[in-house]
């Protein structure tokens, strides 16, 4: 038999066959390992396309780090409702594929009318329960939220359209407007703010300076009488509406899982009757604010503010940041979300008890919420929308919304540096704000 000879040049010529079989192989080896560990992903349940739904504290004293994903995430987090619902509108707002070009940058002037249902079409919905297979076991406040997710349209049944504008004092534009969120049957609550830290009118601040106009505003729902029997208090809101004319109130049960309407709805509310204000407070009526000092706080971002960018005057949002935050999975607690409904960690958000943003921002949450399924959970909720706008808020250490240490609560001198505390009473703030009048001079 010959034999092949093979040096140099002529041993590669004799070789190639064999590498070219060799590589082959290898192709085909990995293509059926590849067909055999493929699984296709599976299809998600049809869900309406045009759905809405009604940690730790950082102490850095910086921004919160940038969100890490784009709002238009394209890939789908399976097995919760809010995610699959999430993902539909992501895909629907996507600026690539529809061409929009806003962003969610708009000033809040880009749409005309925010919300098209009508209230009159806001009954119980049972379309998506199918979608929750723990649905019966979930708690009645989970319940009523998937319930009507249909719904964030309300009628405005008490309004003070000129509560910006009032003859009585100077025409400015408020410095500061404080909306606070009440229920209807907190009237000493409300009634120890207007007498103490949530005065109307000109405010000093507390290194004595300038004064800044101040008007505050109570936002409420309709008087929740489905936990028991509970007195008809509609009548005493009345008057008292018509006394202090500082009350806002909506056509829906102020449930605790409802507390993001009032956000949603008092946007539209500013958007149309307050717009010129320069920065709003959000708070709860059981907080205490040192006023005086948060206008000076405020007042150092709004004079260099004047001559910078627009961008930077949108993006102010302060307040008690909590970062790496998990929903609660205890059925029991208050602020318990079920894993069908969510999953994934919380993004980044300021502390609902108090927050501080500029009326900028404001004008672009208001258009961004349209693409962000609601959330059982307002402070979550807002944190929702300023990612997707990639704004990132910055962590105060004077927003104690888990309050001083105990030893330190009942002394003046701890307050120095606070701008709010959660929570107080009304006689708590009363008190409070008698001492810190006149603070003892070894302060």
């Amino acid at each position: 038999m010959a034999r092949c000879k093979c040096s140099g040049r002529a041993m590669c010529l004799c070789l190639l066959p064999f590498l070219m079989m060799s590589h082959l192989l290898v192709y085909i080896v990995v293509t059926i390992f590849v067909a055999m560990s493929y699984t296709p992903e599976p299809k998600p349940l049809p869900l309406p396309l045009h759905f809405i739904a009604p940690g730790a504290s950082s102490n850095s004293g910086a921004l919160a780090s940038h969100p890490l994903h784009a709002f238009w995430n394209l890939r789908l987090v399976e097995g919760a409702l809010w995610n699959r619902l999430q993902h539909l509108k992501d895909r629907e707002n996507n600026p690539i594929l529809r061409g929009n070009t806003t962003g969610g940058r708009g000033s809040g002037t880009e749409i005309t009318t925010v919300h098209e249902n009508n209230n009159s079409l806001c009954k119980p919905d049972h379309r998506l329960v199918s979608q929750l297979p723990d649905f019966n076991t979930m708690p009645e406040q989970m319940k009523d939220f998937v319930l009507s997710m249909h719904c964030r349209n309300y009628t405005l049944l008490m309004n003070h359209p000129d509560l910006c504008n009032r003859q009585d004092i100077v025409p400015e534009a408020p410095m500061l407007l404080m909306a606070i969120k009440s229920q209807v049957g907190n009237f000493e609550n409300r009634q120890a703010i207007r007498e103490t830290w949530g005065r109307n009118g000109w405010v000093h601040e507390e290194a004595g300076g300038k004064r800044w106009k101040v008007r505050t505003i109570f936002l409420l729902g309709r008087q929740d009488i489905t936990t028991g029997p509970h007195p008809d208090l509609e009548a005493l809101l009345q008057l008292e509406s018509s006394l202090h004319k500082d009350i806002l109130q909506w056509d829906f049960r102020d449930t605790f899982f409802n507390l993001t309407l009032k956000d949603l709805l008092f946007w539209d509310w500013l958007t149309v009757h307050c717009p010129q204000a320069h920065f709003v407070f959000k708070g709860d009526d059981d907080v205490f604010v040192r006023t005086n000092a948060l206008l000076d706080y405020l007042r150092e971002h709004y004079a260099p503010r004047q001559r910078t960018t627009k961008k930077i005057k949108d993006d102010f949002l302060a307040g008690d940041v909590i970062t790496n935050a998990w929903p609660s999975r205890q059925p029991t607690a208050k602020y318990y979300i079920p894993e069908s409904f969510y999953k994934g960690v919380y993004p980044t958000y300021a502390g609902g008890g108090g927050v501080v943003y500029s009326a900028a921002l404001a004008m672009r949450l208001r258009v961004v919420s349209q693409w962000v399924s609601l959330f059982p959970i307002d402070d979550v909720y807002m944190g929702m929308c300023l990612q997707r706008l990639g704004v990132s808020p910055s962590h105060h250490p004077g927003f104690l919304t888990f309050d001083l240490p105990e030893a330190n609560r009942e002394k003046p001198c701890a307050y120095r540096k606070v701008l709010l505390v959660h929570k107080r009473s009304p006689k708590e703030m009363l008190t409070l704000w008698r001492d810190l009048k006149s603070p003892p001079a070894e302060c």
